[in-house]
């Protein structure tokens, strides 16, 4: 019957399995409480989850602190990217989603406040055009408190923007931040296609080869990144627009002997 159940979660309700497992994760060691107490015979979720639902999950790989800076480095050194430093700099620092990022508008920095406003994303599809969507999730819509670094990326790109003689607008928003050389609005492919074409030329320059870097590999590498420095996870989902913290607490499996060394000594001197 326990199985049923979750496999309604993943089947009918649309749970990923890392929130299922999240689930269980609770549940077990609740009931294992009650066999120890003997209430009842047998724990009803020792079984293996994978015998239940599919491990659907993709792990997403973050990029280290080291490929990071040199990823940033060689944009910003390189004539032509250089062009796009900014705006990967701010996804590298503050975890927005692409389509959150193309969404933003002048409005929605606040330099006086040093605050970042999320509340859509900027979408394209072939027949239909650009439109604006709400948030991935409810919790997408956020306030990110925006740093000195990055205060600086945003006023460079809004000095720098070249927008055509008459501002594009899209669903009543007006004052979008970036532009193609044809007039319109960036959204997610160019970004994808900036990102390929600047690892391409990277690896076809240097040995040790740089891996995929995608604008989500930014995303994931803020998010690992903020882990690994002991962010509270509570803060860290609010900062993600995660609406699930299974989603925000899978990020602290992916460490390694080097971040178990670190945490360890960290603890230790304090």
């Amino acid at each position: 019957m326990q199985k049923t159940w979750l496999i309604k979660l993943q089947k009918k309700d649309g749970r990923s399995y890392s929130s299922i497992h999240t689930i269980r994760g609770v549940l077990r060691p609740a009931f294992q409480l009650a066999v120890d107490d003997d209430l009842i015979r047998k724990n009803p979720f020792s079984f293996q989850l994978v015998d239940a639902v599919v491990n659907d999950s993709v792990r997403r790989e973050a990029i280290t602190r080291d490929e990071e800076r040199k990823f940033l480095k060689f944009v910003k050194e390189d004539r032509h990217f250089c062009r796009y430093y900014e705006g990967i700099y701010i996804l590298f620092n503050t975890g927005l989603r692409i389509s959150e990022f193309c969404g933003l508008t002048v409005n929605d920095i606040d330099f006086d406040e040093h605050k970042i406003y999320i509340n859509r994303q900027l979408q394209k599809k072939s027949g239909v055009g650009y439109y604006i969507e709400q948030t991935k999730t409810l919790s997408g819509n956020r306030v990110l408190p925006m740093l000195p670094d990055v205060e600086e990326c945003f006023r460079k790109i809004i000095a720098n923007r070249k927008p055509p003689k008459v501002e594009p607008m899209v669903n009543g928003y007006t004052g979008f931040l970036f532009f193609d050389k044809a007039g319109s609005i960036t959204y997610s492919l160019h970004w994808e296609h900036y990102f390929k074409h600047i690892v391409d030329k990277y690896n076809g320059i240097y040995k040790v080869q740089m891996p995929k870097v995608t604008p989500h590999v930014c995303r994931h590498t803020y998010c690992s990144n903020m882990a690994k420095s002991g962010m509270n996870p509570k803060t860290l989902q609010y900062l993600m627009g995660h609406s699930d913290i299974s989603v925000t607490l899978n990020v602290y499996t992916h460490v390694n002997f080097d971040d178990a060394k670190a945490e360890i000594a960290r603890l230790k001197v304090m």
